[in-house]
């Protein structure tokens, strides 16, 4: 009997009565393995349990009919299988996270430390007010220096993230609209530059909306902008820094004009750790902005993990803000709440969430800002926006940059494919990106350029990191310059090569089914 260079004997039975495999797989101490339901049998368990004694059943018609299906495994094979799943993920803790306009930095310990204080991760939200006066506080103490922070007069802290907190801020607009007579105002207009959820939160919210042109140097065309205003705008969200990477250098013209017009001002804040520190929102004449703490402020991001989207209001908006919110008295904190607003919040116009928000990314977020005090938190964007620079400049030769003659970039630099050999796309230096170690960038974002190239190092990868992926990602640009057609096929040595990516989004598998059923149901 033969035995191949994986150790199979192809001859051989394996458990179940199921010809054995004659490869396995393998790349090097990177194991390959079935799913957890092909590895264990539904009809047995990784443990020995005694009958139970027959006892009468209080489910009545929920009392399951049918098997569990899910399969029986020892210990060693479970735990061996979650470690080799979590081997096969990419996360910051393995290294650079080179996702544009999504801020994958490090997360420093001491805040996770923090939030996982009992007093803090085991609250619950129904807990009587005077059990609860520290994360009250907690919370009071971050609204108090993110309106700081933004120069704004007020902010909500219950928006649960990004997209959560534009709705907020637009029905806040909607609100004060209203209150002057003027709800006939329902167009949004929304610059080419912005993020892309601003123009569907606008119409989420019951706004028609505009587009505004960017420029060729990548910023918002103010003079279409102002050329559009009239009585039927309510007004602009723009995301500042916008998706290019730059800062809108004529935003307070802008806010001028759309208040002179009788608008108000939305600003898309997912980008603010670009200037935190160094410009104030509210000097600008922002009237809403959210800020993402999952970004800015240190939070976990990314992967559908929890978020957080304060939104700061102007002096303009504040009294339409949402409920409930924290608010300091003479015995103590409280939440304001519906039939306690009063008539010193009669205008709110409603609430985002069933409670007030999340504790655990407060709790992160004010660690972080009290951790790096004032000068640290203007550290934190200068060092951003030198790295983005670094990146930048040191590729801007070897990839098209179209912005690269529009000044210094924010948070982020962009590239496009233009330049590639023919047939060559920003996907096929994506892929090769991978063999080099690196996790892709953002790709095919913004839209406004063809084959984008979107990079963010953030503030907290070194000199010698950023060098590791600037060495490797020209090495690839240049493969793919030259047409090395292995590109085509890479990645190479990841765990599973190149997927139909057009197969994979029109027909994804998502549920596992067992072979022979799913053949007798065809």
């Amino acid at each position: 009997m033969s035995i191949n260079a994986s150790g199979w004997r192809p001859e051989a039975p394996i458990s179940g009565g199921k010809a054995a495999p004659t490869t396995t797989g393998n790349k090097a101490l990177m194991l390959e393995e079935a799913l957890i339901f092909e590895i264990g049998d539904t009809t047995t368990t990784g443990v020995d349990l005694v009958e139970p004694v027959a006892a009468t059943s209080r489910l009545g018609d929920l009392a399951r009919t049918a098997p569990i299906g899910l399969p029986g495994l020892s210990e060693p094979e479970t735990v061996r299988h979650y470690t080799r799943l979590s081997r096969q993920n990419y996360g910051i803790d393995l290294g650079f996270f080179p996702l544009g306009s999504c801020t994958m930095k490090h997360n420093p310990r001491l805040n996770e430390k923090m939030a996982r204080l009992p007093g803090f991760a085991d609250i619950h939200p129904l807990a009587p007010v005077q059990s609860v006066q520290g994360a009250l506080e907690v919370i009071q103490q971050l609204a108090h220096w993110l309106v700081t922070l933004t120069g704004m007069d007020s902010v909500a802290m219950s928006p649960k993230a990004g997209a959560h907190g534009e709705l907020c801020g637009v029905l806040a607009i909607r609100a004060a609209l209203e209150a002057r007579g003027e709800g006939h105002r329902k167009i949004i207009l929304v610059p080419e530059s912005a993020h892309g959820t601003n123009p569907a939160t606008a119409a989420f919210a019951g706004y028609s909306v505009e587009d505004i042109p960017a420029t060729a140097d990548g910023r918002v065309d103010t003079e279409k902008l102002i050329a559009r205003l009239g009585p039927d705008v309510a007004g602009v969200m723009i995301t500042n820094p916008n998706t290019c990477g730059l800062f809108e250098r004529d935003m307070r013209v802008i806010s001028d004009a759309v208040h002179a017009a009788g608008g108000l001002v939305y600003c898309d804040g997912a980008n603010f750790n670009a200037i935190v520190g160094r410009v104030r929102p509210g000097d600008l004449g922002i009237d809403a902005m959210h800020i993402n703490l999952h970004k800015t402020f240190s939070t976990p991001h990314g992967g559908g993990g929890p978020g957080s989207g304060p939104v700061v209001f102007s002096k303009a908006l504040s009294p339409f803000a949402p409920l409930p919110f924290v608010e300091k008295t003479d015995d103590g904190f409280h939440l304001v709440e519906e039939e306690t607003a009063g008539e010193h919040h009669a205008g709110a116009f409603g609430r985002m969430v069933a409670f007030h928000g999340q504790m655990g990314m407060f709790t992160r977020a004010l660690t972080y800002i009290l951790s790096h005090g004032a000068d640290g938190l203007r550290q934190v964007s200068e060092d951003a926006v030198l790295n983005a620079n670094y990146i930048l400049r040191s590729l801007d030769s070897t990839l098209e940059a179209p912005f690269g003659g529009s000044g210094p970039c924010m948070h982020e630099a962009l590239f496009s494919d233009n330049g590639l050999a023919d047939g060559f796309s920003t996907i096929d230096v994506a892929k090769g990106l991978i063999d080099e170690g690196f996790h892709p960038m953002t790709m095919y974002f913004p839209l406004v350029v063809h084959g984008a190239m979107l990079i963010e190092p953030t503030e907290t990868e070194s000199k010698a990191a950023l060098d590791q992926f600037i060495v490797a990602l020209r090495s690839v640009a240049e493969r793919a310059k030259a047409g090395d057609i292995s590109l085509k096929s890479a990645p190479h040595f990841a765990p599973r090569s190149r997927l139909d990516e057009t197969l994979a989004a029109r027909k994804p598998i998502l549920v596992w089914k067992d072979p022979g059923l799913a053949q007798a149901a065809e």
